[in-house]
């Protein structure tokens, strides 16, 4: 096996993509893109920090969460996790985001780079208002390009066809995961409990 260490050698493997592939990558979210984060209810959120640590975190909620403030800037609000801010921490000093929105049924997925930047603007808050809750941030991603992505990946995972899905049971509660990983002495969770506590902290 050899290591690939060059654009030269990579392009030996693989050939030049097509025109349409170079041409598809916009500055601006066009009616296409706007219509498919309405209907969009998760996508990845990938940061970088300074010295190249990088991280890609899970965000979801109803369809449209993600909200388009404008052709060239999307605001995503944060609600309450495990508060290890990974992502967040790498956007103080690293403003640079990747986006991989998914539309569940649609085997094509959009990508949207850009620069985030973290707010705690009470109006921008509001916008994602849930009864009397507020997200605790929310972060305007000012984007830089958007194209839409082939359907291959999800077509080879088959990903909403329902083949692959597993039971929950094939794999051990968070709780037991998380207890084994750690060491520590503390009863494991269980999934009803976890999932309890979750209904309970959502929003």
């Amino acid at each position: 096996m050899a290591i690939i260490a060059t654009p030269q050698q990579l392009r030996q493997i693989y050939p030049q993509p097509r025109e349409r592939s170079l041409k598809k990558r916009l500055a601006r979210l066009d009616p296409y893109a706007r219509r498919f984060l309405e209907l969009s209810p998760f996508c990845v959120l990938c940061t970088q920090s300074l010295d190249g640590r990088a991280d890609a975190s899970p965000k979801g909620d109803a369809p449209g969460f993600v909200r388009v403030e404008d052709d060239a800037h999307l605001l995503i609000p944060d609600w309450p996790g495990n508060n290890r801010l990974d992502s967040f921490s790498n956007l103080l000093s690293n403003p640079a985001v990747g986006l991989l929105f998914l539309v569940p049924g649609i085997d094509e997925s959009l990508r949207v780079n850009g620069r985030g930047e973290l707010r705690d603007d009470l109006e921008l808050r509001q916008l994602f208002a849930r009864g009397e809750r507020l997200p605790l941030t929310v972060l305007r991603v000012e984007v830089e390009e958007v194209f839409l992505h082939c359907a291959k990946a999800l077509m080879r995972s088959r990903l909403w066809g329902g083949e692959y899905r597993v039971e929950r049971s094939l794999l051990p509660s968070m709780g037991e995961m998380i207890k084994a990983q750690t060491g520590s002495a503390d009863p494991a969770e269980t999934q009803e409990q976890m999932l309890e506590r979750y209904r309970k902290t959502l929003y």
